[in-house]
């Protein structure tokens, strides 16, 4: 887990005291163990743990040899006792330093860590070793140690074949910080940051956002990172009709935008960056509602990817079926998976497709695995670190899955198996969920949402999973701030359980989680309020400056590499646009100076590497974000991958980088240095991951480290639905009653409480509203807004009568 702001940066460390015990395996133990070491590993494989003569110094080094492994791994770790193993103290870090040589690629070193109230347990991984022949020394610093934490442990795991011998531990506190920053603007900025409306409006009604690679950063390397806006038709059916479909590239430094050709209706499509940089968008809207509310959106089978260099949509191949409102994940080896959403004919679409990366195209669907199950509109899967998949619980429109509203899919067993513990599953509609900094850490926020069918306020749930525990459920988080909600009446302070859906949810670079914008029921009712949620802690920093604008409704929140968040959108049911923009300043860019990474001498990584940068001053972490493809509180992709650090000089840093695709999947990232105060640096981009032919062709290139988290799952794997064409969707999944007004007007099937069941009640609230009179679309008024019969609602007749 890594700290969210240290207190000030801090040096390399100096020759301190050594604090492993029998660091050089000298002494012996009463087993087969030298004293102070432990046997570990998990998996079958076959082993041995041999105290050998082969030393770096001294009579005894410890070889810890595989010679045959089908999973898992084995390792020698300082003994998790209160005598041996080194106490530490929270916030604080430490370099980890040892001798080695292997015959393998497939090493890590190995962190666990003692919580005062839960016990010992996996921290993380630090780094990958490269094959040695000769005694090579390694050294790397510990993220800050955690709140709770007062003994680590620590050694190295091989999980391949051949063998890893280590000498001459070391482990020394990391010098003590220097004096905190200095507020840079007026008081109340630094504690709650500042909104700035933006004076050039959005050219389009985007409802999709995506953070692309690309610009020029302070240090004269990539870095401006442009924002692709897609609107398709935009929520308007005369767009529709005209074929006139929208989409607009936004440049942060010179805030400007281009208008961009757009091929078809990518209106409430899916997209993902793939691992060269492109963007794939998947599916959009076929048709509109019809008036008389028969038939729902339709979805397109059509496929596009975006260049960013070129700035043009190219068509791929088609998918196998309409996907409206479609999932979509990259996984470890390039390929994306995508589920749900609605077909031609606005059923739902119960098949998986899967576009191959070394294909470039959507598989067909004998090629891809099925459970014939519908996943509803928008499903959040996120990418588990052993390549199965989580779904959240987060969706858009109506209740959640059958079942507990969570579960993991085993894409290679083609099994779906729940797991417990979200409250309130079918009232987690237009809720986000994000895998918490960092991802090694393998945890999830569920945030928030509603139900647009039955339209209660919505909820201040927040629920978080631990996707290492062996049967991992889903455990009660603190309640999301309240702040003050605009009902058509004016703003007003929010009271009881009141909270949010549309919820926009961003990983930052200091290790937090901006919550922003959202509203109190469907479509309606802006909730201006925004918190930092602190994943070391799992509290709320709440009481920070609020976005001016209204965020409910087709809105997005998203991370720039400049280290500000840009918020877009905002579609009431009444059928209006917000074209205004939103910058967001977080306080730490209001402490003082930035640090600024001032070469990186590879931006071409791959897994488990080591990297170098070098920086202008020191910094206590540094971390890959992947750019933002987000739509409806959506972006499973979203994460930030920790890199540790071993610091040359306090210029000098090399950063390591994961072994494993499943925790960083191909792509460009933004790479930031954050200093102890946690102002972070302009992010650099760095392309991770070769092509899967040069991959595949690297020499001893090492396997992923994965570990047995969620193995032991108490329920059983769901039977699988039969073979079939499609779910049953009624066409009123949006929650509106076509009976009134255009396709992009959405009257509420159900009013929000105390709106009363009478003609008057319900034209106040749609007045308060914006609606304005609305046409009735044929003779039935079901929620009798018209009793005069003149084909408008709520006019001077409909009132008296």
């Amino acid at each position: 887990m890594t700290a969210g702001l240290l207190l000030a940066a801090q040096q390399p460390a100096t020759a301190g005291p050594n604090l492993v015990r029998n660091p050089g395996f000298e002494t012996p133990g009463s087993g087969d163990m030298p004293f102070c070491w432990a046997k570990s590993g998990w998996g079958d494989n076959d082993f041995t743990f041999t105290t050998t003569a082969d030393a770096h110094t001294g009579s005894a080094a410890m070889k810890v040899e595989l010679t045959r492994r089908l999973d898992g791994d084995r390792k020698a770790l300082i003994t998790e006792s209160a005598d041996c193993a080194p106490h530490v103290v929270p916030e604080r870090q430490y370099d980890l330093s040892f001798w080695y040589k292997s015959t393998t690629p497939d090493t890590a070193l190995t962190l666990f860590r003692h919580d005062t109230t839960a016990g010992w347990q996996y921290w993380t991984d630090l780094r990958t070793l490269p094959m040695e022949g000769d005694w090579t020394r390694s050294e790397v610093r510990t993220p800050a140690i955690p709140p709770n934490t007062d003994q680590i442990t620590w050694g190295v795991s091989v999980f391949g074949t051949g063998s890893v011998t280590t000498d001459d531990y070391a482990m020394e506190e990391v010098a003590p910080p220097t004096p905190d920053p200095v507020c840079t603007a007026t008081a109340e900025e630094c504690a709650k940051g500042r909104w700035d409306v933006m004076p050039t409006k959005n050219p389009v009604r985007s409802m999709h956002s995506v953070v692309l690679h690309g610009g020029t950063s302070q240090s004269g390397g990539p870095g401006g990172g442009k924002v692709l806006l897609i609107a398709g038709s935009g929520n308007d059916p005369a767009m529709f009709e005209a074929g006139t479909f929208t989409s607009a590239v936004y440049d942060p430094v010179a805030g400007t935008y281009k208008n961009i050709p757009t091929p078809a209706d990518m209106f409430c499509a899916g997209h993902v960056q793939l691992s060269d940089g492109r963007v794939l968008v998947m599916s959009g809207n076929k048709g509109y509602p019809s008036a008389d509310g028969t038939i729902g959106y339709q979805g397109l089978k059509d496929s596009y990817v975006f260049d960013p260099v070129t700035e043009t949509y190219t068509r791929t191949n088609d998918m196998n079926g309409g996907h409206w409102y479609p999932s979509a994940t990259i996984l470890g080896n390039g390929d994306v998976i995508s589920f749900g959403g609605l077909k031609e004919d606005s059923t739902g679409n119960v098949t998986a497709e899967k576009f191959s990366a070394a294909e470039n195209k959507w598989l067909p669907l004998h090629q891809v695995n099925q459970t014939w199950s519908f996943w509803g509109l928008y499903p959040s899967m996120i990418l588990m670190q052993d390549g199965r998949l989580f779904y959240s619980g987060s969706h858009v429109f109506g209740n959640g899955t059958p079942g507990t509203g969570a579960s993991i899919y085993d894409y290679d067993a083609n099994t779906i198996t729940d797991v417990p513990g979200l409250r309130n599953k079918d009232q987690r509609d237009e809720s986000a969920s994000v895998l918490l900094p960092p991802a090694q850490d393998q945890r999830v926020l569920t945030v928030g949402g509603g139900n647009n069918e039955t339209n209660p306020a919505a909820n201040r749930l927040t629920d978080i999973i631990d996707l290492k525990q062996p049967n991992p459920q889903y455990t009660a988080g603190p309640p999301l701030p309240q702040g003050l909600v605009d009902q058509g009446q004016g703003k007003r302070p929010q009271t009881g359980d009141e909270g949010k859906m549309f919820v926009s949810a961003v990983l930052l670079p200091d290790g937090k989680v901006l919550e922003t914008g959202g509203g109190l029921h469907d479509r309606a009712d802006p909730v201006y309020e925004a918190s930092f949620f602190d994943p070391v802690t799992n509290t709320y920093e709440e009481g920070l400056a609020a976005d001016p604008i209204p965020r409910t409704y087709h809105s997005s929140a998203f991370l720039l590499p400049d280290g500000r968040v840009m918020a877009v959108g905002d579609n009431p049911g009444n059928g209006t646009y917000n074209h205004n923009v939103s910058i967001y300043t977080p306080p730490y860019l209001l402490k003082g100076p930035r640090p600024r990474i001032t070469s990186v001498v590879d931006g071409e990584w791959q897994y488990g590497d080591t990297q170098r940068i070098t920086v202008d001053r020191p910094i206590a972490k540094a971390e890959l974000i992947r750019p933002a493809a987000v739509t409806h509180s959506s972006d499973p992709n979203q994460r930030f991958v920790d890199l540790p650090l071993s610091v040359v000089d306090d210029r000098t840093i090399d950063l390591n980088v994961t072994s494993n695709p499943n925790l960083a999947p191909p792509g460009w990232y933004m790479l930031f240095g954050v200093d102890a105060n946690g102002i972070p640096s302009v992010a650099e981009w760095v392309h991770l991951g070769a092509p899967p032919a040069a991959a595949r062709a690297a020499k001893d290139a090492p396997s992923a480290h994965v570990h047995d988290f969620a193995g032991e799952l108490a329920k059983s794997p769901k039977k699988n639905v039969k073979k079939r064409a499609s779910a049953p969707v009624g066409p009123k999944v949006a929650g509106c009653d076509r009976h009134y007004g255009t396709a992009d007007v959405c009257v509420p099937l159900t009013f929000p409480a105390p709106v009363k069941a009478t003609t008057r009640s319900r034209c106040d609230w749609l007045t308060a509203h914006g609606y304005g009179r609305l046409k009735v679309n044929g003779k039935d008024d079901p929620l009798r807004l018209d009793p005069d019969r003149d084909g408008r609602t709520c006019g001077k007749g409909d009132l008296r009568r």
